[in-house]
């Protein structure tokens, strides 16, 4: 599916990425449902953190599309570690890293204060390592997630994709919500494919993708 790049797609990701060819993408960077029944203030939710089933198919296909000897960062629930553990291994990625992106303020608190996201490095083969690796403890910078109930900030994505990625490769992000991914794809000089299910969040990506291209132009 090369007509898909710099594309933000409406859809079923597992479905949508059984059409983009075998060993195509350069990099996968997502932040996927963290199966935890989400609930903001606001009272938004976030489609499909309410079931599992699309836990194996979606990796097993990030798997197959993305190139040999290359690299995946997931986002992922900690309180569902096992569960992604066991379909990142069943996909058959080796995990490599792991990433904590450190908060000044508590999202919630119960017995402790979450004052942090969590990502773990995935990697298909051997790739080399990155010419400059980044930290494993990146600060956090806060959206206000005005455009998604967990919008990630882009300032964050960006010495991932800068590290794991070089000018011109494709960034795929198969949950792409807002589209904070892409919009770090871009300003990097990267091309992009994102995969959005919500229609309301699609249309929301594609609107700041778009801005984000004229400004770039």
């Amino acid at each position: 599916m090369s007509n898909a790049v710099n594309k933000i797609i409406h859809g079923d990701c597992i479905e949508v990425m059984k059409n983009i060819n075998e060993g195509t993408v350069d990099f996968i960077l997502t932040d996927p449902p963290y199966i935890t029944h989400y609930r903001d203030r606001s009272g938004r939710s976030v489609i499909n953190d309410d079931n599992d089933a699309w836990l194996a198919p979606a990796y097993g296909e990030m798997h197959r599309v993305l190139k040999p000897d290359a690299c995946c960062v997931s986002f992922y629930g900690w309180g569902k570690t096992d569960m992604f553990m066991a379909a990142w291994k069943a996909a058959g990625f080796r995990v490599s890293g792991h990433i904590v992106f450190r908060k000044k303020y508590a999202s919630s608190s119960r017995f402790l204060q979450y004052r942090h996201e969590q990502a773990y490095l995935l990697t298909k083969g051997r790739p080399p390592l990155p010419a400059a690796p980044p930290p494993d403890v990146i600060d956090w910078t806060y959206t206000g997630n005005r455009l998604h109930p967990t919008q990630k900030p882009v300032g964050i994505l960006q010495p991932l994709i800068e590290a794991f990625t070089q000018r011109g490769d494709t960034v795929l992000d198969p949950f792409c919500g807002s589209g904070s991914t892409l919009v770090a794809a871009l300003d990097l000089g990267r091309s992009y494919i994102g995969i959005e299910l919500d229609g309301g969040h699609h249309g929301t990506a594609v609107q700041r993708l778009h801005r984000q291209n004229q400004v770039a132009a």
